[in-house]
């Protein structure tokens, strides 16, 4: 029986320990005895004691984050309880059980516990050894291996685990017992389920579980079948036989540290299996070198290099200053190498805009190095969901998270990535490690500046002898020799630390050249030569070299990125207390503003990221700094910022900055050159402890069972150990958390916000009741996600929206709404992918919807859409057609519109149409509304079949029915789209329709539908419009219960309509109408867009035109103007409106028009056109609706004209204001001939030369578009080429003006003439670009 701690045997001996103890040791102070000058002695002594200072034994005072490292762990084959197979790694009892994977116990740690960071028993074991026990024969392979991982506490603390694995001989007789019945046991059921054996035994073992069978079979075997079953086994692949073959046992050797200290880290577990596995003893016992790295190695300060050492030699880890990167031990070389630069950038694309990342590889040392690479680059952003590098096969059903990822699995042997189960697939990133591929959702955008990045990285790569292009493995570093030499360990440390001289350094080099030509270059037992040793530093010092540059690199370009996000950071709150409350209602950043004065290559990718999560705290972190601590990584970039400021002397806008390369990464490379090639510290030498006599003596190949008393708490045997004082572990706490922002929260401000991402502890646990948890977490947080996302969109939407949709303010930028729609087709697909175990293709939505289709065509045949040849002489009723609200016949129109659509395209198509119809909520409930298929597709934690859950999903997506969107019309502009069209006369005038032939012209942003002629008798036309179509008119006839004609025309997209031309062959009796408007439907958007009219058209009526150029709006859903939409009839002809009232009123009320209103109308109009030119071009609304739409520029000024016209005795009986410029113009021309020399002057000047040319060029026009067409022309003409501003002064100064206009009228008022000249000049400035349809048979 071991004595414990407290037990009053005689007094124990030092470290008693057969062949351990080296003699130097014996009367040794801490720190080991040199062989070197006593100038230099003296020196390194300052070293140590200095060190000793700074550490004073962490232990000691109970400041657990100060020390190097936190926990040392033993995990392995517990021999109490023998051999548990992992059921959780889904092999099958195929495989041979010395290939199976059983479960592993966490043998031993130390210390027990910490205060910050507890231990996780059950966490640290599955990441320790993810695939659990391994067993090996002689026969296989036992090298052994290293892999790192990660853990986050609950507190947000973060630790990184380090592991050695190595196969160590069983001694257990148990073990060895168990192992070989398995085997045993295997064999015989492997042959009884051969073809050979019988139809009867096959079957019950197939049918019946293996345990069963198992254990049938161990109870009816006796000792004569033992000997012949093992007899029959000898030979088989996979058997095993104790007598004539050795059985080993995976064990993994564990260092928990607060930060990625991977080089140091592993160098030291690597020189303690050495010693272990080595015949000789090493120089002291194991738990001094346990406890030396557990209690009195301590953190290296900021900007600070420390050496500290292992069992067979001093190993030096670095630490970065202040003002440089956080800390970043992982090989981005060996990243980059894997899988180059161009998939490198692409997967750090996919992180930034927080996509799920699934990594795969079968090494998970690779998963690790290729994740944390890319959490690095992030700078100075951070990660904020899910990140498991590491995970193991029991908690695979992670997969299933509906929330952004950063996940890594192992990929066994003949593994296919058919065979993973991947339910969320339309915005995941697969990175296959092992092969250099990368998947990368299809719609991802490129990052800004992508070209040259690529070269600059490419650039540094080469520098340090790394192909580019990747697809090759580096080298992984092996472990730091063991020296035979004393004399030349301390020669090494003297170089490490600058401390030897020229002639010393001589000697040296002279040294290592003898040792090559002695053949020094042989491995000596379980070390290396000297000259090996100076190449793995170099190799070393390389790798941290190109980390730093490549780094640097990508913090260059987030630098040149948000160089200027301060700027846009909007502080609104007085107090913190008042912005946590109302956060989620206040806009922090103003993204629109950043986004406009970006690059436009850029705004694809940063429209994105300004919606990340990870951008989103960045921003809330700088809004709280006004009231607490910056958070450290943020307090850096900001650092940095300033302090490129001061040396940029380019004054270059951004949008049009050329790309800079990094000017630092030379400078950061010799920082930390400098570091690790002279030591700043020394640590404290193991030493001897206080151990009993006869313990842990040295058995080769055997990890010794520690001594717990002398390995559970830290012993103070440093004399300085006192000094330390409260303030240095602050500052050490405080700088550590730079490197580590989650690692220490004593510092960190008050109120710092919660991350999104589960507490890792939770998601390690694979029991039953955590799994359900897990999933319990998702569904809310999938409810609270889109709550958030449907906010949004509405705020955004509402707080722009104050003028209606067409009046020349867009509501939101289609860049910013692209944006949002985005983020709610990948909520959705995640949604629709939680619990999903059936689907079809890589969109989960998609897959849902073909089932549903597959399930109604069973039990009722489908309506078909307009245009699709099913109508091919079909009899139909008009309203039946025009019901185009169906969920069937919305998916089946998806499926029509391009066959090379992905599911995932078309899904998104359906969203965009579903949002743009406003029926997403309505057809989504639809689909939730087949219970059996939704369990037949979904397990039972699935979001969809959360009831109360789902039903405010529902009630979410329904708020966005309250704002428009033509995100479908926007987006997919090569679809074909059916449209109707119906003419409405005025209702005492509606019989006229039937003697005219009237045909219409629909544009609209993408185009025009060309000419349409409209039969007699035919109110309406209906017609279909498709990109890829030849000009070729297809007419379809179909007759229904009123017997009106429907018409099918094929031509391209129109995207929004804006306007409409009408006109007619004036043929027939009485070939006049009255329109009062026109309707024109789109039969898959369900929009309508209404024309208005009030106006004749004719010859000899009105203004004789038979074309009219109709400016469009879009009818809101339920107005009055729709009453008659989905009806077989045209709706009830309506009275025309305010403005074409004024048109076809009396002269006399064209007398009393104020000259106030006028005046503020023309301001108003002007005012509108200005603001439409100011905004970013994706915000711009439709023009035409400014200068012809209702209060539009053509009105305001036909307002001003006709203010103070005189009655009609001078012209016909109806007066508009081309016939006083008809007759002006004719004036002018004249004006020689009537000896008016005044005139005759003016005409000379060349606006009035263009004035007149102007006007007979829009009279000689082909087009007959009538009097108050030609002044619409007139005036946009003159608004085009900038000369309306000259014009109006030349018709005030005309003498015509006097004998037409009265005294007060507004034209003779030489103010009000020359303040509207003013006006119209601050719109030369603008490019005005006028539709074809305004402008069409005028060559002007």
């Amino acid at each position: 029986m071991r004595a414990g701690p407290h037990t009053t045997e005689p007094r124990r001996r030092r470290g008693l320990r057969g062949g351990w103890v080296h003699p130097k040791n014996l009367s040794d102070p801490p720190h080991r005895l040199r062989a070197s000058a006593p100038g230099r002695r003296s020196k390194r002594s300052s070293h140590a004691i200095n060190a000793s200072r700074m550490n004073g034994t962490a232990a000691a005072t109970g400041s657990a984050s100060c020390r190097f490292a936190h926990y040392f762990v033993e995990c392995g084959v517990d021999t109490d309880t023998g051999l548990e197979p992992d059921d959780a790694a889904g092999e099958g009892f195929q495989q041979s059980p010395i290939g199976r994977s059983f479960k592993s116990k966490v043998l031993v740690h130390y210390p027990e516990s910490t205060d910050r960071n507890p231990f996780n028993r059950d966490a640290v074991n599955m990441l320790c050894m993810p695939r659990g026990l391994s067993f090996r024969t002689r026969t296989d392979k036992l090298d052994p291996q290293f892999h790192s991982f990660t853990m986050s506490f609950d507190d947000g603390t973060r630790s990184y685990g380090f592991v050695h694995t190595f196969y160590e001989e069983v001694t257990s007789a148990q073990i060895i017992t168990a192992m070989q019945i398995l085997c045993q046991m295997h064999h015989v059921e492997h042959h009884s389920a051969s073809p050979a054996s019988s139809p009867s035994s096959s079957s019950s073992s197939a049918s019946s579980p293996s345990t069963s069978s198992m254990d049938s079979l161990v109870s009816s075997l006796d000792e004569s079948d033992t000997e012949s079953l093992v007899s029959a086994c000898l030979g088989c692949a996979g058997s095993f036989d104790p007598a004539r073959d050795t059985l080993y046992v995976s064990k993994a050797l564990c260092l928990l540290t607060p930060l990625p200290f991977l080089q140091a880290a592993r160098e030291f577990l690597s020189q303690l299996h050495q010693a272990v596995a080595s015949h000789t003893a090493p120089p002291l016992p194991i738990e001094s070198y346990i406890h030396n790295i557990l209690y009195e190695v301590p953190l290296p300060p900021p900007g600070r290099s420390l050496r500290f050492h292992g069992v067979q030699g001093p190993i030096v880890c670095q630490r970065p200053g202040p003002g440089e990167l956080p800390l970043g031990e992982y090989p981005l070389g060996e990243a980059f190498s894997l899988l180059g630069v161009d998939n490198m950038v692409r997967l750090l694309t996919c992180a930034l805009l927080e996509t799920q990342v699934l990594l795969c590889s079968h090494d998970y040392q690779r998963l690790m190095t290729v994740a944390e690479g890319i959490t690095t680059l992030l700078f100075p952003f951070q990660w904020q969901h899910i990140y498991l590098p590491i995970v193991s096969a029991p908690l695979h059903h992670l997969l299933d998270a509906p929330v952004p990822f950063l996940i890594g699995i192992q990929r066994r042997d003949g593994t296919q990535r058919s065979a993973l189960h991947l339910p969320h697939e339309a915005n995941l990133c697969f990175v296959d490690i092992d092969n250099s591929c990368v998947e990368a959702p299809e719609d991802l955008p490129v990052f800004p500046d992508q070209i040259n990045l690529i070269q600059e990285l490419s650039e540094v790569l080469l520098r340090f002898g790394l192909p580019p292009q990747g697809g090759g493995a580096a080298a992984p570093p092996t472990a730091s020799p063991r020296l035979s030499s004393l004399v030349l360990e301390d020669l090494m440390e003297d170089r490490r630390n600058g401390n030897l001289g020229g002639e010393e350094l001589e000697v040296l080099e002279r040294l290592q050249a003898l040792a090559r030509r002695c053949g020094g270059e042989k491995k000596s037992d379980g070390g290396k030569t000297l000259g090996h040793v100076f190449e793995e530093e170099e190799e070393e010092l390389k790798a941290a070299k190109l980390n730093i540059q490549l780094r640097e690199v990508f913090a260059g370009r987030f630098s040149a990125l948000f160089g200027r996000y301060q700027e846009f950071v909007i502080h609104s709150a007085l107090d913190l207390d008042s912005w946590l409350s109302n956060r989620e209602a206040t806009f922090s950043f103003d993204k629109g503003s950043f986004l406009s004065v970006q690059h436009g290559t850029h705004l694809h990718f940063l429209s994105r990221f300004l919606e990340t999560s990870m951008f989103s705290s960045f921003v809330d972190g700088k809004v709280i700094s006004r009231w607490a601590e910056r958070e450290p990584l943020q307090q850096l970039f900001d650092s940095r910022l300033e302090t490129e400021r001061l040396y940029d002397t380019d004054e270059e806008d951004a949008p049009n900055c050329r790309y800079r390369k990094c000017t630092t990464v030379f400078e950061s490379a010799q920082v930390i050159e400098r570091r690790l090639l002279k030591a700043d510290h020394t640590a404290i030498h193991p030493h001897l402890l206080d151990m009993r006599i006869g313990q842990g003596r040295h058995h080769p190949g055997y990890f010794p069972k520690l001594q717990a008393d002398v390995l559970a708490q830290g012993q103070n045997t440093n004399k300085w150990s006192g000094r330390v004082t409260a303030s240095r572990r602050t500052d050490l706490k405080r700088s550590t958390a730079t490197e580590n922002p989650g690692l220490d929260n004593e510092h960190r401000p008050k109120y710092t916000l919660g991350r999104k991402n589960l507490r890792q502890a939770k998601l390690l646990d694979s029991s039953p009741q955590a799994v359900t948890q897990t999933h319990r977490e998702f569904v809310d947080g999938l409810l609270g996600e889109c709550r958030l996302k449907t906010k949004r969109m509405l705020m955004e939407r509402m707080g722009k929206g104050s003028v209606e949709l067409g009046r020349g303010e867009a509501n939101i930028t289609g860049l910013q709404e692209n944006t949002l729609i985005h983020g709610l087709c990948d909520l959705l697909e995640r949604t629709w992918g939680h619990g999903l175990q059936l689907k079809q293709g890589k969109s989960a939505l998609w897959s849902h919807l073909l089932h549903y289709q597959a399930a109604r065509v069973k039990t009722e045949i489908p309506a078909e859409f307009p245009g699709s040849n099913g109508l091919d002489q079909r009899t139909f009723d008009v309203g039946t057609l025009l019901l185009r609200g169906s969920l069937l016949q919305d998916t089946r129109f998806i499926q029509t519109m391009a066959e090379a659509m992905s599911e995932v395209s078309q899904a998104r198509a359906w969203i965009h149409l579903a949002l743009e119809k406003k029926m997403l909520s309505q057809h989504l409930k639809e689909l939730l509304a087949n219970q059996e298929l939704l369990r037949q597709l979904y397990k039972p934690h699935a979001f969809l079949l959360c009831e109360e859950e789902r039903e405010q999903f529902l009630f979410h997506l329904l708020s966005l029915n309250t704002v428009d969107y033509l995100c479908f019309t926007h987006v997919f502009t090569s679809v074909s789209i059916p449209y109707r069209v119906v003419i409405i006369p005025m209702k005492k005038l509606s019989i006229a329709m039937a003697t005219v032939d009237p045909w219409v012209c629909v544009s609209g942003e993408l185009g025009d539908s060309g000419v349409r002629q409209m039969l007699k008798n035919t109110q309406e036309i209906f017609f279909q419009v498709c990109i890829h179509c030849s000009n070729k008119v297809n007419t379809v006839s179909y007759r229904d219960t009123h017997r009106k004609t429907l018409f099918a025309f094929q031509c391209k997209n129109l995207g929004r309509l804006s306007t409409l031309q009408l006109g007619q062959e004036n043929s027939g009796l009485l070939a006049k109408c009255l329109i009062d408007s026109v309707m024109v439907y789109n039969e898959v958007t369900g929009h309508t867009y209404k024309f208005p009219c009030g106006r004749w058209l004719g010859k000899g009526v009105g203004d004789g035109s038979l074309e009219r150029v109709l400016i469009g709006q879009l009818v809101l859903p339920g107005g009055e103007e729709d009453a008659g939409r989905w009806t077989g009839t045209p709706p009830e002809p309506a009275s025309p409106s305010q403005s074409v009232r004024a048109v076809l009123g009396s002269l006399g009320s064209r007398s009393r028009i104020l000259s106030a209103e006028v005046h503020e109308d023309m301001r108003e109009a002007a005012n509108n056109l200005v603001k439409h030119f100011h905004k970013p071009e994706q915000e711009r609304g439709n023009l035409t609706v400014l200068l012809c739409g209702e209060g539009s520029l053509v009105l305001s000024l036909e307002k001003f004209l006709l203010h103070g016209l005189k009655s009609n005795r001078l012209f016909q009986r109806n007066v508009f204001v081309w016939d006083f410029v008809e007759k002006a113009v004719f004036s002018m021309e004249t004006a020689d001939q009537m000896g008016d020399l005044h005139v005759s002057m003016l005409t000379k000047d060349p606006p009035c030369e263009l004035l007149c040319h102007y006007v007979n060029a829009i009279n000689g026009s082909s087009r007959n578009i009538g009097k108050e067409g030609k002044f619409q022309l007139f005036v946009c003409l003159g608004i085009r080429d900038r000369l309306l501003s000259w014009w109006l002064p030349l018709l005030a100064e005309c003498p015509l003006t006097a004998r037409t206009y009265e005294d007060g009228a507004l034209l003779r008022d030489r103010a009000a003439v020359r303040s509207l000249s003013r006006i119209l000049r601050t719109l030369n400035e603008f490019t005005i670009t006028l539709e074809t349809a305004l402008v069409k048979g005028v060559d002007l």
